[in-house]
């Protein structure tokens, strides 16, 4: 059974960073592309950015691209967002996307706000 559980999210002020970490199970995932979304209050879900499995290939939303990094452990199935230079328009729920898998866990909540 496929499960993604997303942790590191809270609160942060202007200019902060966080970490987030997405733990998975269930599928080869090594093997899989692994993804972050987010979902502000009131707004449809959007691609943050991705990372492939083999080699390690990102891909950035405009928004985010040269403050968010994403990276992997596959040892430790395990994909990461580091997020820097917040601002309040990156408040929103951050979930994780194994492949294209319609499957969706419970999403860690960022909220950047002095």
């Amino acid at each position: 059974q496929i499960q993604l559980v997303e942790t590191g999210g809270g609160l942060v002020q202007p200019g902060g960073s966080l970490r987030l970490s997405c733990v998975g199970s269930g599928f080869d995932f090594s093997s899989i592309a692994m993804s972050w979304y987010r979902q502000a209050p009131g707004e449809e879900r959007e691609l943050v950015a991705i990372i492939f499995s083999y080699g390690g290939r990102t891909h950035y939303s405009g928004p985010v691209k040269g403050r968010f990094t994403v990276s992997r452990d596959n040892t430790q199935n395990t994909a990461y967002l580091q997020m820097n230079s917040l601002v309040p328009e990156d408040t929103a729920t951050y979930y994780c996307r194994a492949g294209n898998i319609d499957y969706w866990g419970q999403g860690t909540q960022v909220v950047v706000s002095s």
